[in-house]
Protein backbone atom coordinates (compact mmCIF):
# COMPACT_ATOMS: atom_id res chain seq x y z
CA UNK A 1 0.00 0.00 0.00
CA UNK A 2 2.99 2.17 0.72
CA UNK A 3 4.22 1.75 -3.01
CA UNK A 4 0.58 2.60 -4.46
CA UNK A 5 0.83 6.11 -2.33
CA UNK A 6 4.63 6.55 -2.65
CA UNK A 7 4.34 6.25 -7.14
CA UNK A 8 1.23 8.03 -7.15
CA UNK A 9 2.66 10.97 -4.82
CA UNK A 10 5.61 10.85 -7.65
CA UNK A 11 3.08 11.04 -10.51
CA UNK A 12 4.31 7.43 -11.31
CA UNK A 13 0.88 5.49 -11.05
CA UNK A 14 -2.48 6.46 -11.96
CA UNK A 15 -4.50 7.16 -9.05
CA UNK A 16 -7.29 4.59 -10.08
CA UNK A 17 -4.79 2.24 -9.68
CA UNK A 18 -4.60 2.65 -6.02
CA UNK A 19 -7.86 3.08 -5.56
CA UNK A 20 -8.44 -0.61 -7.36
CA UNK A 21 -6.12 -2.07 -5.49
CA UNK A 22 -7.47 -0.72 -1.98
CA UNK A 23 -11.13 -1.74 -2.81
CA UNK A 24 -10.29 -5.26 -4.75
CA UNK A 25 -8.41 -5.72 -1.06
CA UNK A 26 -11.25 -4.81 1.00
CA UNK A 27 -13.60 -6.64 -0.94
CA UNK A 28 -11.43 -10.23 -0.86
CA UNK A 29 -11.57 -9.22 3.05
CA UNK A 30 -15.46 -9.24 3.80
CA UNK A 31 -16.60 -10.64 6.73
CA UNK A 32 -19.82 -10.19 8.96
CA UNK A 33 -19.33 -7.62 11.48
CA UNK A 34 -20.27 -8.14 14.88
CA UNK A 35 -20.34 -4.23 15.72
CA UNK A 36 -23.18 -3.68 12.75
CA UNK A 37 -26.65 -4.82 13.48
CA UNK A 38 -29.47 -3.76 11.02
CA UNK A 39 -32.65 -3.12 12.80
CA UNK A 40 -35.29 -6.07 12.48
CA UNK A 41 -38.49 -4.45 11.71
CA UNK A 42 -39.97 -7.76 9.08
CA UNK A 43 -42.18 -10.22 10.65
CA UNK A 44 -41.39 -12.72 7.58
CA UNK A 45 -38.60 -13.59 4.80
CA UNK A 46 -36.45 -10.82 3.00
CA UNK A 47 -37.20 -10.49 -0.45
CA UNK A 48 -35.26 -7.37 -1.69
CA UNK A 49 -32.96 -4.58 -1.17
CA UNK A 50 -31.27 -1.82 -2.53
CA UNK A 51 -29.58 1.12 -1.40
CA UNK A 52 -29.82 4.29 -2.94
CA UNK A 53 -26.96 6.07 -5.66
CA UNK A 54 -26.76 9.01 -4.24
CA UNK A 55 -25.24 9.39 -1.16
CA UNK A 56 -25.44 5.50 -0.73
CA UNK A 57 -26.81 6.01 3.00
CA UNK A 58 -30.55 5.01 2.99
CA UNK A 59 -31.56 1.63 2.04
CA UNK A 60 -35.16 -0.30 1.67
CA UNK A 61 -35.90 -3.66 1.70
CA UNK A 62 -39.32 -5.24 0.60
CA UNK A 63 -40.55 -8.65 2.70
CA UNK A 64 -42.64 -11.52 2.03
CA UNK A 65 -45.02 -9.95 4.43
CA UNK A 66 -45.29 -7.21 2.00
CA UNK A 67 -43.72 -4.38 4.25
CA UNK A 68 -41.30 -1.97 2.81
CA UNK A 69 -38.69 -0.59 5.36
CA UNK A 70 -36.50 2.59 4.89
CA UNK A 71 -33.35 2.67 6.82
CA UNK A 72 -30.72 4.96 7.78
CA UNK A 73 -26.99 3.29 7.55
CA UNK A 74 -24.68 6.30 8.71
CA UNK A 75 -23.16 5.76 11.80
CA UNK A 76 -24.23 9.19 14.09
CA UNK A 77 -23.10 7.20 17.54
CA UNK A 78 -19.94 7.68 17.06
CA UNK A 79 -19.08 4.06 18.76
CA UNK A 80 -18.09 0.92 17.06
CA UNK A 81 -21.00 -1.05 18.12
CA UNK A 82 -24.12 0.48 16.89
CA UNK A 83 -27.99 -0.22 15.07
CA UNK A 84 -28.90 0.93 11.78
CA UNK A 85 -32.30 2.31 12.49
CA UNK A 86 -35.61 1.93 10.77
CA UNK A 87 -36.19 5.81 9.75
CA UNK A 88 -39.58 4.54 8.44
CA UNK A 89 -41.75 1.89 7.28
CA UNK A 90 -44.66 0.84 5.24
CA UNK A 91 -46.23 -1.44 7.78
CA UNK A 92 -49.60 -3.69 8.00
CA UNK A 93 -51.27 -0.87 9.37
CA UNK A 94 -50.32 1.42 6.16
CA UNK A 95 -53.71 1.66 4.14
CA UNK A 96 -51.62 1.43 1.43
CA UNK A 97 -49.27 -1.46 1.98
CA UNK A 98 -48.89 -3.98 -0.52
CA UNK A 99 -51.57 -6.79 0.01
CA UNK A 100 -48.68 -9.63 -0.50
CA UNK A 101 -45.22 -10.20 -0.98
CA UNK A 102 -42.93 -7.18 -2.01
CA UNK A 103 -40.26 -8.51 -4.72
CA UNK A 104 -38.91 -5.63 -5.42
CA UNK A 105 -38.14 -2.04 -4.07
CA UNK A 106 -35.72 0.15 -6.24
CA UNK A 107 -34.95 4.24 -5.53
CA UNK A 108 -35.55 6.75 -7.69
CA UNK A 109 -32.13 6.63 -9.65
CA UNK A 110 -31.27 10.41 -9.18
CA UNK A 111 -33.11 11.28 -6.20
CA UNK A 112 -34.05 10.08 -2.79
CA UNK A 113 -37.78 11.76 -3.02
CA UNK A 114 -38.98 8.55 -4.73
CA UNK A 115 -38.83 5.01 -4.54
CA UNK A 116 -40.76 2.30 -6.36
CA UNK A 117 -42.23 -1.20 -5.42
CA UNK A 118 -43.75 -3.59 -7.11
CA UNK A 119 -45.76 -7.10 -5.30
CA UNK A 120 -47.57 -10.33 -5.48
CA UNK A 121 -50.63 -8.21 -5.33
CA UNK A 122 -50.35 -7.50 -9.17
CA UNK A 123 -49.57 -3.58 -8.79
CA UNK A 124 -46.07 -1.42 -9.20
CA UNK A 125 -46.06 1.77 -6.76
CA UNK A 126 -44.47 4.71 -7.50
CA UNK A 127 -44.07 6.38 -3.41
CA UNK A 128 -43.47 9.79 -2.18
CA UNK A 129 -40.54 9.17 0.67
CA UNK A 130 -41.16 11.97 2.13
CA UNK A 131 -45.06 11.47 2.82
CA UNK A 132 -44.72 7.50 1.96
CA UNK A 133 -47.84 8.22 0.26
CA UNK A 134 -48.05 6.13 -3.54
CA UNK A 135 -48.13 9.07 -6.12
CA UNK A 136 -48.83 6.60 -8.94
CA UNK A 137 -49.90 2.75 -8.73
CA UNK A 138 -49.68 0.28 -11.99
CA UNK A 139 -51.85 -2.63 -11.89
CA UNK A 140 -51.63 -5.52 -13.86
CA UNK A 141 -53.52 -8.81 -15.02
CA UNK A 142 -50.62 -11.09 -13.04
CA UNK A 143 -48.52 -11.36 -10.56
CA UNK A 144 -45.47 -9.25 -10.63
CA UNK A 145 -41.68 -10.65 -10.45
CA UNK A 146 -39.05 -7.78 -11.05
CA UNK A 147 -39.24 -4.30 -11.94
CA UNK A 148 -36.35 -1.91 -12.94
CA UNK A 149 -35.57 1.30 -13.66
CA UNK A 150 -32.57 2.98 -16.11
CA UNK A 151 -29.49 4.07 -13.77
CA UNK A 152 -28.43 6.03 -16.87
CA UNK A 153 -31.68 7.08 -18.78
CA UNK A 154 -31.70 10.88 -19.49
CA UNK A 155 -34.37 10.83 -22.32
CA UNK A 156 -36.71 8.55 -20.77
CA UNK A 157 -38.56 7.74 -17.55
CA UNK A 158 -39.54 4.14 -18.53
CA UNK A 159 -39.93 0.95 -16.02
CA UNK A 160 -39.44 -2.11 -17.14
CA UNK A 161 -42.14 -4.88 -15.26
CA UNK A 162 -41.52 -8.34 -15.53
CA UNK A 163 -45.00 -10.19 -14.54
CA UNK A 164 -46.96 -13.79 -14.83
CA UNK A 165 -47.51 -12.41 -18.50
CA UNK A 166 -44.94 -13.55 -20.95
CA UNK A 167 -45.44 -9.98 -22.04
CA UNK A 168 -42.89 -7.28 -20.71
CA UNK A 169 -44.23 -4.28 -19.71
CA UNK A 170 -43.15 -0.62 -19.84
CA UNK A 171 -44.44 1.73 -17.76
CA UNK A 172 -43.92 5.51 -18.35
CA UNK A 173 -43.40 7.31 -15.09
CA UNK A 174 -43.77 10.86 -17.29
CA UNK A 175 -47.64 9.91 -18.68
CA UNK A 176 -48.61 7.43 -15.84
CA UNK A 177 -49.70 4.74 -18.37
CA UNK A 178 -48.36 1.27 -19.86
CA UNK A 179 -46.66 2.74 -22.82
CA UNK A 180 -45.19 -0.37 -24.34
CA UNK A 181 -45.13 -3.75 -24.88
CA UNK A 182 -43.06 -6.11 -25.27
CA UNK A 183 -43.76 -10.01 -26.90
CA UNK A 184 -40.97 -12.94 -27.55
CA UNK A 185 -41.30 -14.68 -24.10
CA UNK A 186 -43.52 -18.06 -24.41
CA UNK A 187 -43.46 -18.18 -20.44
CA UNK A 188 -43.87 -15.27 -17.24
CA UNK A 189 -40.79 -12.81 -17.35
CA UNK A 190 -38.86 -13.71 -13.99
CA UNK A 191 -35.92 -11.09 -14.02
CA UNK A 192 -35.56 -7.77 -15.93
CA UNK A 193 -32.61 -5.58 -16.19
CA UNK A 194 -31.59 -2.09 -17.74
CA UNK A 195 -28.37 -2.21 -19.05
CA UNK A 196 -25.68 0.46 -16.91
CA UNK A 197 -24.03 1.24 -20.15
CA UNK A 198 -26.85 2.09 -23.10
CA UNK A 199 -30.33 3.35 -21.85
CA UNK A 200 -32.49 1.84 -24.03
CA UNK A 201 -31.11 -1.62 -23.97
CA UNK A 202 -33.60 -3.98 -22.03
CA UNK A 203 -32.36 -7.57 -20.69
CA UNK A 204 -35.00 -10.05 -19.70
CA UNK A 205 -35.14 -13.42 -18.40
CA UNK A 206 -38.02 -15.77 -18.36
CA UNK A 207 -39.46 -19.17 -17.22
CA UNK A 208 -38.87 -20.25 -20.71
CA UNK A 209 -35.27 -20.38 -20.24
CA UNK A 210 -34.50 -17.67 -22.35
CA UNK A 211 -32.69 -14.49 -22.08
CA UNK A 212 -33.63 -11.62 -24.31
CA UNK A 213 -31.90 -8.08 -25.23
CA UNK A 214 -34.10 -5.39 -26.48
CA UNK A 215 -33.61 -2.05 -28.05
CA UNK A 216 -37.24 -0.36 -26.81
CA UNK A 217 -36.99 2.14 -29.75
CA UNK A 218 -37.23 -1.14 -32.29
CA UNK A 219 -40.58 -2.33 -33.14
CA UNK A 220 -39.45 -5.37 -34.86
CA UNK A 221 -38.78 -7.43 -31.82
CA UNK A 222 -35.72 -8.45 -29.56
CA UNK A 223 -32.10 -7.76 -30.79
CA UNK A 224 -30.61 -10.94 -28.95
CA UNK A 225 -31.89 -14.39 -27.55
CA UNK A 226 -28.79 -15.62 -25.95
CA UNK A 227 -27.80 -18.92 -26.98
CA UNK A 228 -25.70 -21.23 -24.47
CA UNK A 229 -24.09 -22.76 -27.57
CA UNK A 230 -23.43 -19.73 -29.73
CA UNK A 231 -24.99 -21.33 -32.21
CA UNK A 232 -23.19 -24.72 -32.66
CA UNK A 233 -25.92 -26.71 -30.70
CA UNK A 234 -24.85 -30.12 -29.25
CA UNK A 235 -26.10 -33.03 -31.25
CA UNK A 236 -26.33 -34.95 -27.99
CA UNK A 237 -28.46 -32.18 -26.41
CA UNK A 238 -32.39 -32.24 -26.82
CA UNK A 239 -32.96 -28.51 -25.42
CA UNK A 240 -34.72 -26.15 -27.91
CA UNK A 241 -32.03 -23.88 -29.36
CA UNK A 242 -31.74 -20.44 -28.74
CA UNK A 243 -31.96 -21.48 -24.44
CA UNK A 244 -29.80 -19.47 -22.12
CA UNK A 245 -30.26 -22.34 -19.72
CA UNK A 246 -31.65 -25.35 -19.21
CA UNK A 247 -33.96 -24.31 -17.13
CA UNK A 248 -35.98 -21.27 -15.81
CA UNK A 249 -33.92 -17.93 -15.79
CA UNK A 250 -34.51 -15.90 -12.96
CA UNK A 251 -31.58 -13.71 -12.05
CA UNK A 252 -29.94 -11.38 -14.34
CA UNK A 253 -27.19 -8.40 -14.01
CA UNK A 254 -25.37 -6.40 -16.11
CA UNK A 255 -21.34 -5.47 -14.49
CA UNK A 256 -20.94 -2.60 -13.84
CA UNK A 257 -19.06 -1.29 -17.31
CA UNK A 258 -22.41 -2.76 -18.79
CA UNK A 259 -19.94 -4.93 -21.38
CA UNK A 260 -20.90 -8.02 -19.81
CA UNK A 261 -24.13 -9.79 -18.87
CA UNK A 262 -24.63 -12.37 -16.02
CA UNK A 263 -27.44 -14.80 -15.93
CA UNK A 264 -28.82 -17.64 -13.15
CA UNK A 265 -31.06 -20.62 -13.95
CA UNK A 266 -32.56 -22.91 -12.13
CA UNK A 267 -30.25 -25.41 -13.90
CA UNK A 268 -27.63 -24.80 -10.94
CA UNK A 269 -25.30 -23.10 -13.40
CA UNK A 270 -24.75 -19.39 -14.10
CA UNK A 271 -23.23 -17.76 -17.67
CA UNK A 272 -21.51 -14.83 -18.67
CA UNK A 273 -22.77 -13.22 -21.54
CA UNK A 274 -20.93 -10.80 -23.86
CA UNK A 275 -23.81 -7.96 -23.71
CA UNK A 276 -22.48 -6.64 -27.63
CA UNK A 277 -22.50 -9.69 -29.17
CA UNK A 278 -24.67 -11.99 -27.17
CA UNK A 279 -21.96 -14.34 -27.03
CA UNK A 280 -21.82 -17.28 -24.10
CA UNK A 281 -18.04 -16.15 -22.85
CA UNK A 282 -18.08 -19.60 -21.43
CA UNK A 283 -16.60 -19.21 -18.00
CA UNK A 284 -17.32 -21.96 -15.77
CA UNK A 285 -18.58 -21.07 -12.25
CA UNK A 286 -19.00 -24.52 -10.84
CA UNK A 287 -22.88 -25.45 -9.70
CA UNK A 288 -24.21 -22.54 -8.63
CA UNK A 289 -27.58 -23.93 -5.89
CA UNK A 290 -30.29 -22.21 -7.10
CA UNK A 291 -33.73 -23.43 -6.29
CA UNK A 292 -35.58 -20.10 -6.08
CA UNK A 293 -39.34 -20.55 -7.54
CA UNK A 294 -39.12 -16.68 -8.00
CA UNK A 295 -36.22 -13.87 -8.75
CA UNK A 296 -32.70 -14.10 -7.58
CA UNK A 297 -31.79 -11.24 -6.69
CA UNK A 298 -27.83 -10.61 -7.05
CA UNK A 299 -25.42 -8.31 -7.41
CA UNK A 300 -21.66 -7.33 -8.45
CA UNK A 301 -19.09 -5.18 -7.22
CA UNK A 302 -18.19 -1.94 -8.60
CA UNK A 303 -14.22 -0.52 -9.21
CA UNK A 304 -12.14 -3.48 -7.93
CA UNK A 305 -9.31 -5.25 -10.41
CA UNK A 306 -10.76 -7.92 -10.53
CA UNK A 307 -15.09 -7.31 -10.41
CA UNK A 308 -16.58 -9.90 -8.22
CA UNK A 309 -19.92 -11.37 -8.40
CA UNK A 310 -22.17 -11.93 -5.24
CA UNK A 311 -24.77 -14.56 -5.51
CA UNK A 312 -27.20 -15.88 -2.89
CA UNK A 313 -26.56 -19.65 -2.60
CA UNK A 314 -28.62 -21.64 0.50
CA UNK A 315 -28.15 -19.74 3.47
CA UNK A 316 -24.63 -18.66 2.40
CA UNK A 317 -23.56 -16.10 -0.12
CA UNK A 318 -21.29 -17.31 -2.26
CA UNK A 319 -18.39 -14.29 -3.75
CA UNK A 320 -16.44 -15.13 -7.38
CA UNK A 321 -14.20 -13.53 -9.84
CA UNK A 322 -16.63 -12.64 -12.79
CA UNK A 323 -13.89 -13.16 -15.83
CA UNK A 324 -12.20 -16.08 -14.06
CA UNK A 325 -15.20 -17.58 -12.35
CA UNK A 326 -13.23 -18.38 -9.14
CA UNK A 327 -15.19 -18.90 -6.13
CA UNK A 328 -13.57 -17.02 -3.48
CA UNK A 329 -15.06 -17.31 -0.42
CA UNK A 330 -18.80 -18.17 1.16
CA UNK A 331 -20.28 -15.48 3.15
CA UNK A 332 -22.05 -17.98 6.57
CA UNK A 333 -24.18 -16.46 9.01
CA UNK A 334 -27.87 -16.46 7.89
CA UNK A 335 -30.03 -19.60 8.80
CA UNK A 336 -31.89 -19.96 6.46
CA UNK A 337 -32.26 -19.32 2.39
CA UNK A 338 -30.71 -16.15 1.42
CA UNK A 339 -32.84 -14.47 -1.55
CA UNK A 340 -31.03 -11.01 -2.19
CA UNK A 341 -28.15 -9.08 -1.55
CA UNK A 342 -26.71 -5.44 -2.52
CA UNK A 343 -23.60 -3.89 -2.74
CA UNK A 344 -22.58 -0.64 -1.23
CA UNK A 345 -20.05 0.97 -3.63
CA UNK A 346 -18.62 3.96 -1.28
CA UNK A 347 -17.44 1.49 1.23
CA UNK A 348 -17.03 -1.76 -0.05
CA UNK A 349 -19.85 -2.96 1.81
CA UNK A 350 -22.69 -6.19 1.67
CA UNK A 351 -25.72 -6.45 2.84
CA UNK A 352 -28.21 -9.38 2.53
CA UNK A 353 -31.51 -10.39 3.31
CA UNK A 354 -32.68 -13.73 3.99
CA UNK A 355 -35.77 -16.14 4.89
CA UNK A 356 -34.75 -15.44 8.69
CA UNK A 357 -36.40 -12.34 8.71
CA UNK A 358 -32.15 -10.75 9.37
CA UNK A 359 -30.85 -8.43 7.09
CA UNK A 360 -26.88 -8.80 7.62
CA UNK A 361 -23.84 -6.11 7.08
CA UNK A 362 -20.52 -7.57 5.78
CA UNK A 363 -18.20 -5.18 6.05
CA UNK A 364 -14.24 -5.46 5.04
CA UNK A 365 -11.92 -6.54 7.89
CA UNK A 366 -9.96 -3.81 9.54
CA UNK A 367 -6.66 -3.85 8.95
CA UNK A 368 -3.59 -5.38 11.32
CA UNK A 369 -1.97 -2.42 12.83
CA UNK A 370 2.00 -2.55 11.68
CA UNK A 371 4.63 -3.27 14.95
CA UNK A 372 6.02 -0.25 16.71
CA UNK A 373 9.78 -0.70 15.80
CA UNK A 374 10.73 1.10 18.67
CA UNK A 375 8.54 -1.03 20.94
CA UNK A 376 9.83 -4.46 19.57
CA UNK A 377 13.50 -2.92 20.73
CA UNK A 378 12.18 -2.74 24.53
Amino acid sequence: MLAFISARQAGLDDPLRLRRAESTRRVLSLELNKDRDVERIHGSGVNTLDIEPVEGRYMLSGGSDGVIVLYDLENFSRKPCYTCKAICSVGRSHPDVHKFSVETVQWYPRDTGIFTSSSFDKTLKIWDTNTLQPADVFNFEGTVYSHHMSPVATKHCLIAVGTKSPKVQLCDLKSGSCSQILQGHRQEVLAVAWSPRYEYVLATASADSRVKLWDVRRASGCLITLDQYNGEKSKASSEAANTAHNGRVNGLCFTSDGLHLLTIGTDDRMRLWNSSSGENTLVNYGKVCNESRKGLKFTTSTGCDPEFAFVPYDSTIAVYTIYSGELITMLRGHYNTVDCCVFQTNFQELYSGSKDCNILAWVPALREPMPDEDAAKV
